[in-house]
């Protein structure tokens, strides 16, 4: 190795944080405002043995920094940080523990589950303050310098527009991992993500955006893994900056980018789901990895004047102190880091809520926000909030500032209830297929901004969601506590599969009920990745920790008939989602709009073909919905489109609301591969538990003549 002989390392600078090769050597930078000192300890290359410890010369502004000339890519590398050991008082030094560096690029090996890695002494019983001063380096996994890659050149991103967006949830391991006609080794990898078949398939349905579940590299926490358990959804994050190791394969950092590239040339944008609102490291009995051994005081949120103890805002033991300078520059230069180098076109904020509280609560204007919105490498990017937390106030759907989109639970919740047949729920979908203006209608914000699903990694696929009317979540290990007790589901005769054909005919339709609703209301669309094709979790709602086949998708099923005519049917409903701008609105509007005497450009109906009145939306017993929207051509001619829903338990005849038109069937979700086809008469059947969408054109005679 050409730096061994090096006995301490030259002052270096600063910046940029993290381990930075510049040709001739390497710059290492770290914060801690606390410490005392911070050691840098180097790997022989399969990172077993420590064969060096250099103190980092020089503290500027709270950076500790250093440099090794000799120094290259490949050099395996950890800290240790002195400093006082004071848990009442917040601080956690313990310079046995080995601390991954936060700006980590790329990681060597895996998290070993040890008491060592524990920065206090454990008993039988319970911890206590006492410090633990066993080495942890041989459980931990270490940090590795890489090149720089060079960012790309030329923007490949295909900057899709909010309002042509189509968004499928996905698992980059899950996806794959049962996909015919890949080399096992490729399977649940980037690379199996850019396969020509998979993305042939994305092309197929419509989707113009991936949400990955996150990427980062996490921890599968000690419960799990004592259970024989994975964390597989990866919200546990280890750092901030280096890909996930087992989703890489072969081919290191560059496969990502590959796959990103492969997807940018297919026109589908890539979206990480990420996780900065806590990290791995838990409460206060957690393990020292990186951020608590670095300086504890400053990286999380600790309970004023009983500091030993987090404030737990997430539910996952610690909250990320985005309060402090330092600790929001790491999260801006993440961001920047994947926009920059790795290309991504956007970001869904887990837990935002927690990234926007300040003192105070929740704030729309915090420093998180204020900083991404002056950022040029990440305001042009898509931006989607999870409005919720478990702490004071948690529930912020429709208040995050202008530039976000927002994870809108009441749009599936109502969606649900509506087609499970709930009382009263017809004027709260109304309010839901508008684009949920109530919520979102102010500062000028616009219907994108309400990111509609019906279904998510979090809760159950679709087709569970006509299957069971209980969660079964035994294979977790809880005892069936953990998943959301309340689903809105409905089993309709059978809990779990049936052999019955009325009973399975019933719930495919109503799953493309939830789907053509889903696909026609304004805002931005999120299909949760196999319900295009019926995939199952066997009525998991929390399958966090099944990293099997009870999570990865079926496509054996997807070819079977049932999956070839449901993907057929939701690939047809993004198409005309896609054709027909007219079944959506793309502003907001706080006055009636009319484009002709007859016409307004939104109005209601019931099954009578009769205008909604008040009475009517203080029916609890309605369950038939017509929402009509209407645009005047060039010619004059009125262009109408409709949304036909029957959540009733019995067919009913729905009459064409006023005055008229040339009614033309697009879908039915009742059969599926009905093709397009020209209605007469003064209505319509629809079958129970259906929907329509429909399109119609109007000239008044005067007109004509005209």
């Amino acid at each position: 190795m050409p730096h061994s002989h090096v006995e301490r390392l030259e002052p270096g600078r600063p910046t940029p944080l993290g381990a930075t090769w510049d040709g001739l050597g390497v710059n290492f930078a770290v914060f801690s405002a606390n410490a005392h000192r911070i050691e840098l300890c180097l790997f022989e290359e399969r990172g077993r043995k420590e064969l060096k410890r250099l103190p980092l010369p020089e503290c500027t502004d709270e950076i500790w920094h250093g440099y090794l000339p000799g120094a290259g890519p490949g050099l395996v590398y950890g800290y240790r940080a002195h400093g006082p050991y004071a848990p009442e008082q917040g601080h956690r030094f313990n310079p046995a523990k080995l601390l991954l560096d936060p700006y980590a690029r790329a990681l060597l090996g895996k998290v070993r589950w040890s008491d060592a890695l524990f920065g206090y002494r454990v008993s039988s019983h319970k911890a206590d303050l006492s410090i633990d001063r066993r080495d942890s380096a041989p459980a931990m996994p270490k940090a590795v310098v890489v090149e720089a890659p060079d960012t790309l050149r030329h923007d490949t991103r295909p900057h899709t527009e909010w309002d042509d967006t189509v968004i499928l949830e996905a698992h980059v391991r899950g996806m794959t991992m049962q996909m015919d006609g890949l080399r096992q080794p490729l399977r649940g990898t980037f690379d199996a993500l850019a396969s020509p078949r998979l993305i042939e398939h994305l092309h197929r349905l419509g989707i113009t955006a991936v949400e990955l579940l996150p990427v980062h590299a996490f921890l599968h926490d000690r419960t799990l893994v004592d259970r024989g358990l994975r964390n597989y959804w990866g919200y546990n994050t280890l750092a901030f900056f280096a890909p996930e190791m087992s989703y890489l394969g072969n081919g290191g950092v560059d496969a990502m980018r590959r796959a990103v590239r492969a997807l940018h040339a297919a026109g589908i944008e890539v979206i990480l789901d990420v996780v900065y609102n806590h990290t791995c490291e838990g409460n206060e009995l957690g393990p020292t990895l990186s951020w608590r051994g670095l300086d504890n005081a400053s990286y999380y949120r600790l309970v004023p004047g009983d500091e030993r103890y987090f404030i737990n805002d997430t539910g996952c033991g610690n909250t990320v102190n985005l309060s402090h300078p330092r600790v929001l520059q790491m999260v801006m230069d993440s961001l920047r880091y994947w926009v920059e180098t790795m290309q991504i076109d956007g970001f869904r904020f887990d837990l935002g809520v927690t990234l926007g509280r300040e003192g105070n609560g929740f704030d729309p204007g915090a420093g998180f926000f204020d900083a991404i919105g002056q950022d040029p490498a990440l305001a042009r990017t898509k931006l989607i909030s999870e409005p919720w937390d478990i702490g004071p106030d948690g529930y912020q759907l429709g208040q995050h500032p202008p530039g976000f989109a927002e994870w809108n639970g009441q749009f599936r919740d109502t969606v649900r209830r509506f087609w499970r047949g709930d009382d009263g729920i017809r004027p709260d979908i109304a309010e839901r297929l508008l684009g949920s203006a109530g919520l979102f209608a102010r500062r000028w914000r616009k219907p994108w901004a309400s990111l509609n699903f019906v279904t998510a990694h979090d809760g159950f696929t679709l087709a569970d969601l006509t299957t069971y009317s209980e969660r079964h979540n035994e294979a977790n290990g809880e005892d069936n506590h953990d998943g959301a007790g309340e689903n809105f589901s409905a089993n309709w005769g059978e809990e779990g599969p049936s052999e019955d054909a009325q009973i399975v005919a019933l719930r495919e339709r109503v799953q493309r009920s939830l789907l053509l609703t889903l696909l026609f209301a304004s805002g931005t669309p999120m299909l949760l990745a196999g319900d295009e094709f019926g995939r199952t979790q066997g009525g998991n709602n929390n399958a966090y920790c099944q990293d099997n086949g009870t999570s990865w998708l079926d496509w054996h099923a997807a070819a079977q008939p049932a999956g070839v005519a449901m993907t057929g049917f939701t690939a047809r409903a993004i198409a005309l989602r896609r054709e027909m701008p007219l079944l959506r609105i793309l502003r907001f509007s706080h006055e009636r709009m009319w484009v002709a005497d007859d016409f307004q450009t939104v109005s209601w109906y019931d099954e009578r073909g009769l205008q909604l009145a008040d009475e009517d939306w203080h029916n609890t017993k309605g369950r038939a919905l017509v929402l009509r929207r209407a645009a005047r051509r060039e010619d004059g001619a009125i262009d109408i489109a409709l949304l036909m829903m029957n959540a009733a338990d019995v067919p009913l005849v729905f009459r064409w609301p006023p005055p008229g038109g040339d009614w033309q069937l697009h879908l039915d979700s009742a059969d599926p591969v009905r093709a397009a086809t020209a209605l007469d008469g003064d209505g319509v059947r629809i079958e129970a538990h259906a929907a329509m969408v429909v399109t119609g054109r109007w000239r008044d005679d005067h007109d004509a003549a005209a």
